[in-house]
């Protein structure tokens, strides 16, 4: 079939939910991917930054292999042979006592949530069913009903309600909001992301994390940062707070803990926090299992030893170098924001305008592929195995679009 006969099949049979590009892909190999009639494209979302360590990682995808021709899932009703050597692994690796291991991203938000409160009632004594958790304006933490419950996507909330309670808004990026929330009654935690993606990258102020940490721990909060689409080297560090040297109180991951291969995400916490978890309490079938346990392993050490996080931050920079000459000589960008390989451009245009979604249907047709956000950003965030060579063919590929639109 080709890309309009898949699309049209999709369309027919399947929920309408996204609204993605239209592009087909059926092939990916590191920096590229390829569609069904066999065109070429750079990928500059990396399925939201789960693909830091590029499509089709030959040492992810043999350890996928390797484990599930042996054991695949046993459910967490017994031991299995992999679960330990990765939580000894990862717990090591991020500098925690304990993991909790889970799927996907939302899971694991939800995961922290659940963490969070009954901490606040076993361990800070706050009454039952009292808490709250300070969360930001703008935020984007997955689509479960309690995460929509304290968002501002009106797409994502509009008809899903009733909502869930004992969540506290406060504007991202403003540590005097903070502070007076804070102040209130039973505070159990503050949920924030190092950097605002699905927001449109808006990266705090410097020193925003770190101050906000230790306000949190001046009041006996939780810090729980979501790293979901920041952490595994995209920022140029392993975690994104590690740019402030903060450690939160709780950790979650996902997407590129596993390189895209298989679905895996974690929430991390010392002792004194995971500890209130018991058995019976949270889980689920395939949380946990020997190949997503055998994927993570692999994909944490692609990352070391290729060095990505030096590479995240390398290519950080001159992307954005390039990107701002672009920005002084074109009325079509206001401007560049980013860390490491996370970066956006501004369209200078309102985010109902419809110019973002076709400066993308046009780097499509140049070779590049990416996808608008909030209207009039587009999001520039490509796998981190990527060179040098290969990023300044990618500027080229956006300055040429940029002078043909």
């Amino acid at each position: 079939m080709n890309s309009q006969e898949i699309i049209d099949l999709e369309d027919k049979h399947g929920a309408h939910n996204y609204h993605p590009l239209p592009v087909v892909l059926n092939k990916g190999e590191g920096v590229y991917v390829w569609d069904v009639e066999g065109k070429k494209y750079f990928d500059f979302l990396s399925a939201y930054s789960a693909v830091n360590q590029g499509h089709g990682h030959p040492r992810i995808v043999k350890a996928l292999i390797d484990q599930a021709q042996t054991l695949s899932l046993t459910s967490r009703a017994f031991h299995n042979d992999v679960l330990g050597k990765y939580e000894q692994f990862v717990t090591n690796f991020f500098g925690f006592d304990k993991v909790l291991p889970m799927n996907t991203g939302a899971e694991a938000v939800e995961t922290a949530i659940k963490l969070c409160r009954k901490w606040a009632y076993e361990v800070k004594a706050i009454p039952e069913n009292k808490a709250r958790i300070i969360v930001c304006e703008n935020n984007f933490h997955g689509r479960t009903t309690t995460v929509i419950s304290f968002s501002n996507d009106e797409d994502a909330r509009k008809n899903f309600g009733p909502f869930t309670e004992g969540f506290d808004k406060i504007p991202y990026n403003d540590l005097d909001a903070l502070e007076a929330a804070l102040e209130g009654d039973n505070i159990a935690g503050f949920l924030v992301e190092p950097i605002q993606g699905e927001a449109g990258v808006y990266v705090p102020s410097e020193g925003y994390l770190k101050k906000a940490a230790e306000l949190c721990k001046a009041k006996n909060v939780l810090f729980i940062a979501d790293e979901v689409q920041t952490g595994i080297a995209r920022t140029g560090r392993i975690l994104c707070v590690d740019h402030e040297d903060v450690k939160p109180d709780v950790l979650i991951l996902g997407k590129a803990i596993s390189g895209g291969v298989y679905p895996v995400s974690a929430v991390f916490a010392d002792n004194h926090i995971m500890e209130v978890i018991k058995p019976g309490q949270h889980g689920s079938t395939f949380g946990g299992n020997p190949v997503a346990c055998a994927v993570a392993m692999a994909a944490l050490e692609v990352v070391t030893d290729e060095k990505l996080e030096e590479n995240a931050e390398k290519l950080g920079k001159i992307f954005r170098a390039e990107m701002q000459k672009i920005v002084d000589n074109s009325d079509l960008f206001v401007k560049v924001r980013g860390k490491g390989l996370l970066n956006a451009v501004i369209i200078n245009d309102s985010p109902e305008s419809h110019t973002a979604w076709n400066f993308c249907i046009k780097l499509r047709d140049n070779g590049l592929l990416a996808k608008p956000t909030h209207g009039n950003i587009i999001r520039f965030a490509p796998p981190l195995v990527m060179t040098e060579v290969q990023l300044m063919e990618c500027v080229a590929i956006i300055a040429k679009t940029v002078a043909e639109f």
